[in-house]
């Protein structure tokens, strides 16, 4: 694991898991909220090899700098471009997961040229009328009663009930991550997704999006997924049966499968 410092101070936790092919195609995995870049060891481990991957903390998250401030989704594609500039990467394939999702949409949206595909995952363009009351109250719970109170409520929307008896490790992995956040980095993520609103971005993407959602997810439901593939030209769609809200912890066989069959695909959505 590498840093990077943001031209405003952050710094930013990152990780290049190499290739052995000749002219990979080049990934970057954006975790979601109150998570870390770990979400996507399953995936990463799939792919070894045959992409050029780039995981990393977000700002506030994991192994990043863990000052509190107004985050917003502008804010972390800032980072992730300022990241791939100190890289040298040009043009990537993005995927995220939740909020990692809402990034990758802000990303897409105003930085178009550095993106070669979309993988949309488990994720939403907007929280809908209600959300900055919901989610500021959601960040009000976390700072009033601490994140111990909100364990058992993520533990069902991440993961389906197969999945939470037959892999403790991977669930209680995730806890111990969740646990360490810093509070005002968790409310300050709360309340970027609340504002989030990336509809306006969704019909001038013209890359090949995978829209990805588990059956089970009731965070970002599919309803949330089918109005993704129905804004974007030449998405796809694919329901991951039985799957909650951590579909790359979950299944990461078919996220990786699907990460893969983008690399495959025209360069145009409209092609």
């Amino acid at each position: 694991m590498a840093m990077f410092t943001t031209s405003d101070g952050c710094p930013i936790a990152y990780t290049i898991h190499s290739a052995r092919i000749p002219n990979p195609p080049r990934m970057v995995l954006i975790h979601s909220l109150a998570l870390d870049s770990s979400i996507w060891d399953g995936v990463v481990e799939r792919l070894a090899g045959r992409a050029e991957i780039l995981t990393y903390d977000c700002r506030g998250h994991g192994r990043s700098g863990r000052q509190a401030g107004r985050f917003t989704t502008e804010l972390f594609a800032r980072d992730l471009l300022e990241l791939l500039d100190h890289v040298g990467w040009q043009k990537v394939i993005i995927a995220g997961c939740s909020m990692g999702g809402c990034v990758v949409q802000a990303f897409a949206g105003q930085y178009a040229s550095r993106v070669a595909a979309l993988a949309l995952i488990d994720t939403t363009a907007w929280y809908g009328e209600d959300a900055p009351k919901t989610w500021r109250q959601r960040a009000a719970t976390a700072e009033a009663q601490g994140l111990a109170g909100l364990v058992d409520f993520q533990m069902t929307r991440w993961f389906g009930d197969a999945f939470r008896a037959a892999h403790p490790e991977s669930v209680n992995a995730a806890i111990r991550v969740f646990l360490a956040n810093d509070l005002a980095c968790y409310a300050a993520s709360c309340i970027l997704l609340g504002d989030a609103d990336l509809r306006r971005f969704l019909p001038h993407i013209a890359v090949p999006v995978a829209v990805i959602v588990g059956e089970q997810d009731y965070a970002t439901p599919l309803a949330a997924a089918q109005y993704l593939h129905e804004a974007i030209a030449g998405s796809t769609l694919t329901v991951l049966p039985k799957a909650r809200h951590l579909t790359p912890m979950e299944c990461p066989d078919l996220i990786a499968a699907q990460l893969l069959a983008l690399t495959e695909r025209p360069t145009s959505a409209h092609a």
